[in-house]
């Protein structure tokens, strides 16, 4: 029997590799082709039409039922199986969470993603009405623990700046109290901290030591606030007194002298005594500030915003201001309640000015924008703390008492005047002993003040 295909036979012995016997190979011969079957050919399938995407959620495409995977010549290339690069196998959905083409198994569906439920399609549900108050609540006690813990903060910052060096428990003889606060406010020609530079720049002048440039006496009263200047010149006895430095008494000796000499005798506490032997009003703080520190103070505000009635200027103070509203900055603020020789009442025309400008500053310092904004607070604060001289019973509390109290005072809320003067005595002015009787009746009686002055 022949297993040989037809054309094959045992004989043709000529042919290579069949046991021939012939001396040489057999010739290039063409191939048979054989030819595989081809399977039937597919007409193409028409595909549905896809229904449009819903306009929310969810997003997952379901499998469309009776699609075909792609074939060549009975090889399934697999990409519409779903399956990718590094997904398991094992089922049309490609594993879930793949996140990608057939691999979502649809809404709910093993390995699909989860509808989104909440608003905007966040994933979450909506919040209750108790969930959105519980957040509310929880947000405003956070932020009122930060106020807290930012306002403690800033007290005992600013209380250990402040330089509580004036002991009035060694003022003797003091009046009795009353119900007013009353504070007495210096202004010092103080150059402490002051370079040569600067000294030229706001006209100090370099002389050593300290002077009271500016007293006044501003009372709290529940009546009405009232701030009464203290004329540098005004005609004063020194009486009696404890030494600051040495504890040791020294009798009055019964001279009439200016009110400035008690400073420049024996510093704050004989100036304290000085005002309250004088007038009868007893004094409860004392705040003493210098050239320096005004100027930065009015500086770090930004300036200090006034209305000039009349110009004038001053060689001396460096002042040259023109009239109208303006910004005056440290250098300016400094040579306008300094000036003193371009009035004809020189003494009582400065006080009226620094009574004035302390008042516009006051009224900037004390406003929210800046008590409410650390970076005009803190620069404040370090610019005012570092060179502000106080006693020892002062704290911050009675420190922003008095800058309301005089921001009262410019907005129209208490009275704003000079020591009533009945005349002058060898260049010293003179006071008018029976008002002054009568404006000290009032501040102590807790009574509006009704006294006027020059």
């Amino acid at each position: 029997m022949n297993d040989w295909p037809d054309g094959w036979n045992d004989d043709q012995d000529d042919r290579y590799g069949r046991g021939s016997a012939a001396p040489q190979p057999e010739g290039p011969r063409v191939m048979r082709h054989v030819q595989r079957p081809q399977p039937p050919r597919q007409q193409p399938r028409q595909q549905p039409a896809r229904p449009p995407r819903p306009a929310g959620p969810p997003r997952g495409v379901p499998a469309q039922p009776g699609r075909q995977h792609d074939t060549f010549a009975g090889y399934d290339s697999g990409y519409n199986t779903g399956q990718v690069y590094g997904s398991p196998s094992g089922g049309p959905g490609g594993g879930p969470g793949n996140g990608h083409g057939g691999g979502h198994g649809g809404p709910g569906g093993p390995g699909g993603r989860p509808p989104r439920t909440g608003p905007g399609g966040s994933g979450r549900p909506p919040l209750t009405a108790a969930q959105r108050r519980k957040r509310l609540k929880t947000g405003a006690i956070a932020i009122a623990a930060l106020l807290v813990v930012t306002t403690v903060g800033t007290y005992f910052w600013a209380d250990s700046k402040m330089r509580r060096e004036v002991d009035l428990s060694k003022v003797i003889e003091r009046p009795k109290d009353d119900d007013c606060t009353t504070y007495l406010i210096v202004g010092s020609d103080s150059r402490e901290g002051m370079s040569a530079e600067e000294k030229k720049k706001l006209h100090t002048g370099s002389a050593e030591g300290k002077r009271t440039d500016s007293m006044m006496i501003l009372a709290a009263c529940s009546g009405g606030n009232s701030m009464i200047s203290l004329p540098r010149d005004s005609d004063v006895e020194i009486p009696s007194f404890i030494g600051s430095e040495s504890g040791k008494k020294f009798a009055a000796r019964g001279v009439r002298t200016k009110l400035n000499a008690a400073y420049a005798t024996d510093g704050p506490e004989l100036l304290v005594r000085t005002v309250e032997f004088n007038t009868g009003l007893r004094i409860d703080h004392y705040a003493e500030i210098g050239f320096a520190g005004f100027a930065n103070i009015v500086d770090a505000l930004g300036g200090v915003e006034m209305t000039i009635e009349k110009g004038f200027k001053d060689k001396k103070s460096g002042a040259d201001f023109q009239a109208g509203k303006q910004t005056l900055n440290g250098e300016q603020a400094l040579a306008f309640v300094r000036t003193r020789y371009a009035f004809a009442e020189s003494d009582l025309a400065r006080t009226k000015n620094q009574q004035k400008f302390l008042s516009a500053l006051a009224s900037q310092a004390a406003t929210p924008g800046t008590i409410l904004n650390p970076f005009q607070l803190y620069p404040t604060l370090g610019a005012g703390l570092d060179t502000l001289i106080v006693d020892e019973d002062m704290g911050l509390f009675d420190l922003g008492e008095m800058f309301f109290a005089m921001k009262g005072i410019s907005g129209g809320e208490g009275t704003s005047m000079n020591m009533p003067i009945s005349g002058s005595r060898g260049g010293n002015l003179v006071w008018d002993k029976a008002k002054v009787q009568q404006l000290v009746k009032q501040i102590q009686n807790d009574e509006k003040v009704t006294v006027t002055a020059n």
